[in-house]
């Protein structure tokens, strides 16, 4: 039998002999991505330097990250789709590439985990229109001594990651598959209809960022090209200990045990509706013990986290859980995952708080919207209808509380649909609620370095500084989020700032902004940066050697910060700066956006 822990650290010393740094888990929220709304992947902190700047420890990484996906969140409650998970990587910034990349996959696969090659399939990029078929790395599988007909060539929407919109770095992928049982693919077609479906189970992707897509469509190669690879950590210890699901992991089989334990007889560990609670509440958990904070609420992360904590509810009410039992299983979560997340322990008192709240608001309008939701479908079944109104559906949302999800898949288990596009227009100022808008927020990849955003995150640095100097000196950052129109800024602080304040923090910016000052970094220990003073975002763990940007006129220094950039070379280039918004977050904690003109 072989540990998740086993696991990880078999991976990051096999990773560290060949020469890549150990660089520390990000935090679930992104720091200035709007692309998403939670870490989905290790390379989400890396954009920069996947980008061409310099990393502080080299070009070559390696880490354990926690991650969050909902793109597939339907799927949740098969064999190995999750919405938390742990993704081990490693990352070439500009050095090695595909036949090295694929060499070193194969080497730990094969010698270090012993995968036995009659196990093991392949798939590569087929090549179209914009990019031929990926025969190198094809050749270099079979180099190694995987057999031809267990290397499958797959369109681009099997094996293209990227870009993460319109433009930018992107190129062919190459997965490596797990067969959980001895079946062997006639060809291609019959491969793609058994992977990921129990037989053969994706365990690795790794990246090969070769092309950057133009503007105009064109797909040219990248001057520095990177290696972006990823393994699940959980999908590959339930592989190797010879498990078909990954809730016969260490970090999830004990999870689903206390879900087993409170529901009625007869349920078993293949029942969805106690995979579902098993991965929401893990989820729910990760998310509210991460040290930025995020609680439920009807928009960002806080939607997401809600409609976890809200869908466990009810798919718990099927399987016969009744009252509040999150607490029970979170407990047994925090257990078996604060070993390696020490802040999901640190952080309790707020996870078992907030749960106990939600439970206390949707039980019971769960209860009464489901009579209420039963009633209506029995009508549209009697005159022969199959779509529910959108506007039923909104006053379910309005009167109970229903995310739009949970009356979707309520209405889909009993044989009908919703009438979804009306619904999203009849919420109008709430868009954010929709699956639709929140979802689009989940399509990973590299955020925004535009000029807009690149002098929105040096304003950032202004504001963050302002607000110690003008308001209170033990201000510090609690969260931001940067677009290419505004800057959304968290910060500690129980009072509304009066216009005084406001004014003041506004005219301490522009003044730096009129200064000229010039804004420079420089690599050092994080021990000489905080001896340098440099403030740093929440409890981070930093990698040995940081970025520290300062901001400065000759002697006059204004802002000195650890942080990845981007940032503009001179304050000039911001022009003005203007707070438009100013709002309470949570208890104690406040926001502030503003925009630069």
């Amino acid at each position: 039998m072989i540990s998740s822990t086993e696991l990880k650290k078999r991976y990051l010393d096999f990773f560290q002999k060949k020469g890549h740094k150990l660089i520390p888990s990000a935090s679930l929220i992104p720091e200035n991505d709007p692309s998403v709304l939670f870490t989905t992947a290790g390379m989400h902190p890396l954009v920069p330097f996947l980008l061409g700047e310099p990393h502080p420890l080299g070009k070559r990484l390696c880490n354990v990250q926690k991650c969050i996906r909902t793109n597939d969140i339907d799927e949740v409650g098969d064999a190995w789709h999750l919405s938390f998970f742990e993704m081990l990587g490693s990352w070439s910034l500009g050095d090695y590439f595909k036949q090295e990349a694929v060499s070193m996959s194969f080497e730990f696969l094969t010698k270090e985990l012993k995968i036995p090659l009659e196990r093991f399939s392949v798939t590569c990029f087929g090549g179209d229109k914009d990019a031929p078929r990926d025969e190198e790395t094809a050749q270099t599988w079979a180099k190694l001594g995987v057999a031809k007909s267990r290397i499958h060539f797959l369109p681009k929407v099997d094996n293209w990651w990227g870009p993460a919109g319109e433009t930018g770095p992107c190129g062919p992928d190459t997965e490596m598959f797990y067969h959980t049982k001895d079946i062997q693919e006639k060809n291609t077609e019959e491969f793609s209809k058994l992977s990921n479906t129990g037989p053969f189970c994706e365990i690795w992707n790794d990246v090969l960022m070769q092309y950057n897509k133009t503007a105009d469509g064109k797909f040219e190669e990248l001057e520095q090209k990177n290696i972006d690879t990823g393994m699940g950590v959980e999908r590959t210890t339930a592989v190797l200990n010879g498990a078909d699901s990954v809730y016969a992991c260490d970090t999830l089989a004990p999870i689903l045990d206390k879900v087993i334990s409170l529901s009625a007889p007869g349920t078993n560990r293949t029942n969805r509706n106690a995979r579902i609670i098993t991965d929401h509440i893990r989820a729910a958990v990760m998310v509210m013990g991460d040290d930025k904070g995020v609680i439920p609420s009807n928009v960002d992360q806080g939607y997401i986290l809600r409609r976890f904590i809200r869908r466990s509810i009810r798919h718990a009410r099927i399987i016969g859980i009744k009252g509040n039992f999150c607490n029970e299983i979170a407990k047994v979560a925090i257990d078996v995952m604060d070993d390696s997340y020490p802040e999901i322990k640190r952080n309790n008192l707020r996870i078992f708080e907030e749960f106990e709240k939600e439970e206390e608001k949707f039980s019971v309008a769960l209860e009464n919207g489901t009579r209420i939701l039963e009633r209506e479908l029995r009508l549209l079944e009697e005159s022969h209808k199959k779509i529910l109104s959108a506007k039923s559906a909104f006053d379910l949302f309005q009167s109970f509380g229903f995310p739009l999800e949970v009356t979707v898949e309520m209405c889909k288990e009993n044989g009908f649909s919703v009438d979804e596009l009306g619904f999203n227009s009849l919420m109008k100022g709430h868009q954010e609620l929709s699956r639709k808008g929140a979802e689009q927020k989940f399509r990973g990849g590299l955020a925004d370095h535009s000029e807009e955003t690149t002098k929105l995150h040096t304003a950032t640095h202004l504001l963050n500084e302002a607000l110690r100097q003008v308001v209170d000196p033990s201000i510090y950052q609690m969260g931001s989020n940067i677009t290419k129109e505004r800057l959304r800024f968290d910060f500690n602080y129980d009072k509304k700032l009066t216009d005084e304040q406001i004014k003041g923090i506004e005219n301490w910016v522009n003044n730096v902004i009129k200064a000229e000052a010039d804004v420079s970094f420089e690599m050092m220990s994080i021990e000489d940066a905080k001896k340098l003073g440099a403030q740093g975002v929440f409890e981070a763990k930093y990698e040995k050697v940081v970025k520290v940007y300062t901001v400065a006129k000759g002697s006059k220094i204004y802002s000195r910060e650890v942080c990845g950039g981007p940032h503009v070379k001179n304050t000039r280039e911001l022009k003005s700066f203007k707070i438009i918004k100013q709002e309470a977050v949570a208890a104690g904690v406040r926001r502030i956006k503003a925009v630069v003109e």
